[in-house]
């Protein structure tokens, strides 16, 4: 098949596209605005695959979009194109609405007009595959978990953002009948995962003796996902779902966030012991909590496991211990984005002005 992945530098999209290029015979066509976030060097394993290409674009640009539609000819469209830090969005919400919203909609219109030029044959082949988040549905007490079709109830610029990007989806999908499909997953790690996300943020201030920060008591809990996970989990729905369903994705690794800070500080001590002999836990530090702050999401995963056949693979110890390895292994990938574009310096305080 030939598959348009739009944000394929990104942490989850350029997993797809590696697992892709890597494991099928699929054709990968890469669209990325490459913003802060994305990261081309998360693709040299494959880049000089004959059946890759990228393009530098923005999905919001309609007749760039629709020019590439009619070059490539795609099969599937897996839209991940999207701003997705909940810090990011607090600060600057505007970029949020514009990316995920308005770029999706456009992402619609421009595959739409290219469905509807189809053949019957390939028509009914063709999917659409929205690629969002468990937040969107809220928060969790601590019981319960997310299914698919738990009320939407987001809480933050960033989810409410998503949110409406799928119900744009879902709508194209019912109005103009659209082969569409939606994911929601939970916290995905890894990695190529960008530094201003938990799990390779502590990992690089713990590397680099600063604070550990820990919002509130630690205490909110996620559902852990690892991104090769995710990407098997992305292959699986567009190949076999069922057009106009959404199916959760989800690690089945709920862990608090204090937990996950501890697991990244044992995984440290063991490959990569402090020089002084102290453990990394010492630089455990609690700060003042995101405001809004989501207390618990958790994935009910069991529609995708029993109608496609997948799980994940990788126990969250197992998961971390790769990770923590992969940023020890790998200094020059996250150094040079420090050296460029993000210094691990707190976002998302809520300040006016």
């Amino acid at each position: 098949m030939r598959i348009l992945v739009t944000g394929g530098a990104g942490f989850i999209g350029s997993a797809l596209v590696r697992h892709l290029i890597g494991e099928t015979d699929h054709e990968v066509l890469n669209l990325d605005k490459l913003t802060y976030a994305g990261v081309l060097t998360s693709l040299a394993p494959i880049d000089n695959s004959p059946r890759y290409r990228f393009v530098k674009g923005d999905i919001c640009d309609g007749p760039l979009v629709a020019k590439l539609m009619a070059e490539f000819q795609p099969d599937v469209v897996a839209h991940l194109a999207a701003e997705s830090h909940v810090d990011r969005s607090i600060d600057g919400p505007g970029e949020f609405v514009q990316t995920n919203v308005v770029g999706t909609f456009t992402m619609l219109q421009q595959t739409l007009g290219y469905w509807q030029g189809l053949d019957e044959v390939k028509k009914a082949a063709f999917r659409f595959h929205h690629i969002s988040t468990d937040e969107v549905f809220g928060s969790l007490g601590e019981t319960g978990f997310f299914t698919e079709t738990t009320a939407y109830d987001p809480r933050s610029p960033y989810s409410a953002s998503k949110a409406g990007s799928d119900h744009l989806v879902r709508a194209w999908g019912h109005t103009y009948g659209l082969p569409v499909l939606v994911t929601n997953c939970s916290n995905n790690y890894g990695p190529y995962h960008f530094p201003e996300k938990l799990i390779p943020l502590i990992i690089i201030r713990a590397l680099g003796g600063e604070p550990l920060p820990v919002y509130g008591d630690g205490s909110n809990v996620r559902d852990w996902l690892f991104v090769e996970d995710h990407a098997r989990a992305l292959r699986t729905v567009f190949e076999t779902g069922v057009p106009g369903e959404t199916y959760n994705v989800g690690g089945n690794s709920e862990r608090k966030n204090l937990e996950v800070v501890h697991a990244i500080c044992a995984a440290l001590d063991e490959f990569s012991p402090r020089a002084d002999g102290k453990l990394y836990s010492s630089q455990i530090t609690f700060v003042a909590d995101r405001p809004g702050h989501d207390h618990r999401y958790a994935i009910d995963a069991s529609k995708i496991r029993a109608e496609l056949g997948w799980e994940p693979q990788e126990t969250f110890e197992r998961g971390i211990g790769k990770t923590v390895r992969w940023y020890l292994d790998n200094r020059q990938w996250w150094g040079d984005i420090l050296a460029g574009r993000y210094d691990t310096s707190r976002l998302g305080l809520a300040k006016a002005g």
